[in-house]
């Protein structure tokens, strides 16, 4: 069953064109030059119930519009979408009470309050009964382990113990769609790591839909099996997380352990050389030359260790950005 319905979603912006100088500001004060910007051109997407889909693009790619359309911040130019059956954009409260959004960037917790007071004000907006929220609440400052953070100004709080707080105000009524953007930007490794530890497990025991924007790659290897890549407001991707490195990229990652004093200065010819750290070398060769690369090398010289690897993840996403412009036909491969 699709929670999420999108189809030809399109969302344009007239934005203004202020010239240098302070006579083309007086100028425009009587004339205005604007020009259209695309933000999202059309796009058609599904997400079935319980899905964890990682929404992935460049800069300016269409993503947090995206969110923002289906959350009801902003309304489309054109198209349509329904998330739990409810228009986003008609912003009924029957709505609200089963959808939550948190972005990475911007608080929903009062600064100079402890978190438990912002808690008390969504479970009168949110209409929690009072054994609910409570259990609900406890529950999560126990899986996040923040119970002892509760009284604590939300200034005093760390950015990563913030997030926890974030993602908490967002869980407490219960939501059956969560949409996140970039959840973990700016933290550090370990609390990247707990974040994602939470949200793999909650997401598992509530079996919500969960539709996560991220930079950062781990999030996504960690928590999604399903990617869609989006760039230049269009989805260029829909498909498993495997089947990017298949569609983008077109080389393998050869490292060769050479023998004691055997490894040869030049290797050109077997493929671009990555790295060099004697007696070991990687290469870069391309998918459809590395049987014969390997049956070369070792006609040629004696090794002690080979490995062929996929490319980092991280490569493989940012070429998939730079074909983003291109008109490639779209990917559809599912997990």
């Amino acid at each position: 069953m699709a929670i999420i319905e999108i189809a030809g979603l399109r969302k344009t912006y007239r934005v203004y064109q202020k010239k240098e100088g302070l006579r083309a500001a007086l100028a425009g004060l009587f004339h205005r030059e604007f020009r259209t910007v695309e933000a999202v051109r059309g796009i058609d997407l599904a997400v079935e119930q319980g899905e964890f889909v990682a929404f992935l693009g460049p800069n300016g790619a269409g993503k947090t519009t995206t969110l923002k359309l289906l959350s009801g911040v902003i309304t489309p130019t054109a198209g349509t979408a329904t998330v739990l059956g409810h228009v986003p954009w008609k912003r009924e409260n029957a709505y609200r009470r089963r959808f939550a959004l948190v972005m990475g960037q911007k608080n929903q917790l009062w600064w100079d309050l402890p978190a438990q007071e912002s808690f008390r004000l969504h479970q009168q907006i949110y209409r929690i009964a009072p054994a609910d929220f409570e259990r609900t609440r406890d529950e999560l400052t126990g899986l996040l382990d923040v119970r002892r953070l509760l009284g604590q100004p939300v200034r005093e709080l760390s950015l990563g113990e913030r997030m926890k707080m974030e993602l908490i105000a967002a869980l407490l009524h219960s939501p059956e769609v969560l949409f996140l953007d970039e959840p973990t930007i700016g933290l550090d490794v370990v609390a990247q790591h707990n974040v994602q530890s939470f949200l793999k497990h909650y997401q598992q025991l509530r079996k919500i839909t969960i539709l996560l924007t991220s930079h950062y790659m781990k999030d996504v290897a960690a928590l999604c099996r399903r990617v869609v890549i989006i760039s230049h407001g269009e989805i260029i991707y829909d498909g498993s997380l495997s089947g990017i490195i298949d569609r983008f990229s077109s080389d393998k990652i050869v490292t060769l352990l050479f023998a004691d004093d055997q490894m040869p200065a030049d290797l050109s010819r077997y493929g671009e050389e990555l790295e060099r750290m004697p007696p070991k070398v990687k290469l870069r060769v391309p998918r459809s030359a590395v049987a014969r690369v390997l049956a070369q090398v070792l006609a040629d010289h004696a090794l002690e260790d080979v490995s062929v690897e996929d490319p980092p993840l991280e490569k493989v996403i940012a070429d998939a950005f730079a074909l983003g412009h291109s008109p490639l036909p779209l990917a559809t491969a599912k997990a």
